[in-house]
């Protein structure tokens, strides 16, 4: 008799539920679009009781289509974007909207941190740099802004630490999230009250749930949570992970040679190792999912969710062709366009920026000649550019790998696959495999139920390569080029963004 295992995807904006076999094949995929509201300027919020119930749509919806019976499902994990906060209240119900990894409404709190020396003296046990979206940075801005939520807090949670409580009724914080959030001594693995009373938040260590790992049982579906989900009471739920290290595991990165991208609404950009990288030549470094490991990590939320800003804005009422899907029509505009005819640059800052903390998106180069397969191009170009910079980043800190294993929205795109190659310099590899993120969720349940010793054995029966991609010697040539402007565009744009405000 089959089994399956269930993995539950809490993106920025999208929640997905995947049915997998032990075998990896994806059995089918509901999803759910939860709103985001901005209520004012860098600000991006969720409703969490609506967040939770979608998520439970999505189980019940994938059960009922694949007619998969819940009697079958050894267990579920969720994995969903990092950063943010989604506050959980001493009165038993959300204390706030969750707030988003693309969220900046805190962006003065490390940079008060880096002018004032709290960074540099809390450094060796954060080993990573601190940003507007961690928890660290919004519970500061919380307890300044909005002190009568900050003091109802009795959980601080990201968004899949949130929706396994939902589910279990159980708070905790697995490593993987808890690590990347400047709340942790990740060189020592502890929660470190000194260490949060220097960021003024001392409060908040008695609000951090206790630790858990992607692969163990952190908990078990309650009888409410299987009315809404259709899953049997007491189904595991095993602790899940961030997307990112999710996307990794699905992509069989389990050794320090192996190095990945990730391109969707964040440009993530990692490879692990067996000690923290603290010299300053990367960003972040957190807990892998596999014990023992470091995930050593450049990212920024310049990736393709840029794209569907533009998609949204300008092509809302685009005429398609007879027979063509939107992104097929774009496709196939950006490759009318050859890379050497367009001079337009496009910095992908429109959420964030990896260049400077005020930087805003922007078209340089625009002139009357230019249409919108330019601009088109100029996106798809521009946030290859800005994981490139990562990647560089990384590069500095470790051996070139043989090839860069790729997930993300960009994977459904050869031509956007393509020029990654070029751009990069290195041959991709893509997984076959839609739901990447779930895959790596429903691999941890498949660990935790005790079907595989561990995420390398479950990688051999559960992740199959899809295809390579090698770079071409003549457009490398071309886009090395046109880096330099794009980085000469970004680095002359810092000076005026200051003059913005947020």
């Amino acid at each position: 008799m089959s089994k399956f295992a269930i993995g539950l995807d809490n993106g920025g904006t999208v929640i997905k539920a995947a049915i997998f076999d032990l075998q990896g094949k994806e059995i089918v995929v509901a999803s759910r679009q939860t709103p985001v509201f901005t209520p004012h300027p860098s600000y991006t919020e969720r409703d969490m009781e609506e967040l939770w119930l979608n998520n439970c749509a999505c189980v019940r919806e994938a059960l009922e289509q694949s007619g998969v019976n819940p009697a079958d499902v050894i267990g579920l994990a969720v994995c969903g974007h990092g950063k943010g906060l989604y506050p959980w209240g001493k009165d038993g119900k959300p204390a706030y909207r969750g707030i988003v990894s693309t969220d900046n409404r805190a962006w003065k709190y490390p940079e008060k941190w880096y002018a004032d020396g709290t960074f540099e003296k809390l450094y060796p046990q954060l080993c990573q740099q601190l940003m507007p979206c961690q928890q660290v940075s919004v519970l500061a801005w919380m307890k300044d802004h909005e002190r009568a939520v900050y003091d109802n807090i009795d959980y601080v949670f990201s968004v899949k630490d949130y929706i396994r409580f939902r589910l279990t009724g159980e708070a905790r914080s697995e490593a993987t999230d808890i690590s990347g959030s400047g709340l942790m001594d990740i060189k020592n693995v502890r929660f470190d009250k000194e260490m949060l009373n220097t960021f003024g938040i001392g409060e908040v260590h008695d609000k951090i749930p206790p630790l858990c790992y992607s692969h163990e049982m952190a908990g078990s579906i309650t009888e409410e949570a299987a009315k809404l989900t259709g899953l049997l009471t007491g189904t595991p739920v095993a602790g899940g992970m961030f997307d990112i290290d999710a996307c990794a595991i699905a992509l069989d990165i389990s050794s320090p040679e192996s190095m990945c991208t990730i391109a969707g609404t964040w440009s993530i950009n990692e490879f692990i190792a067996e000690k923290p990288v603290i010299d300053g030549s990367v960003a972040m470094n957190s807990l892998y999912a596999i014990p023992g490991y470091y995930l050593i990590e450049e990212c920024s939320a310049t990736s393709a969710g840029n794209l569907e800003w533009y998609l949204e804005t300008c092509m809302e009422n685009e005429i398609l062709p007879d027979g063509k899907q939107l992104y097929q029509h774009v496709s196939d505009m950006v490759a009318s366009v050859s890379p050497d005819d367009c001079e337009v640059y496009f910095l992908p800052f429109l959420y964030s920026s990896n260049a400077h903390p005020l930087g805003k998106g922007s078209f340089v180069g625009l002139t009357t000649y230019h249409g919108k397969a330019h601009m088109l191009r100029s996106i798809y170009e521009g946030v290859a550019y800005s994981h490139k910079t990562h990647i560089d980043r990384l590069l500095s800190a470790r051996k070139p790998p043989a090839a860069i294993r790729m997930a993300g929205g960009v994977v459904n795109s050869p031509l956007w696959v393509q020029m990654f190659a070029d751009i990069l310099g290195f041959p991709i590899e893509t997984v076959k495999v839609r739901e990447l993120g779930a895959l790596g969720c429903a691999m941890a349940a498949a660990v935790a139920a005790g079907v595989y010793q561990d995420y390398r054995e479950a990688a051999k029966h559960m992740v199959h390569i899809h295809s390579s991609v090698s770079p071409q010697e003549q457009e490398m040539k071309i886009y090395r080029r046109k880096y330099e402007k794009y980085m000469a565009v970004s680095k002359a744009l810092d000076t005026i963004w200051p003059l913005f405000t947020v």
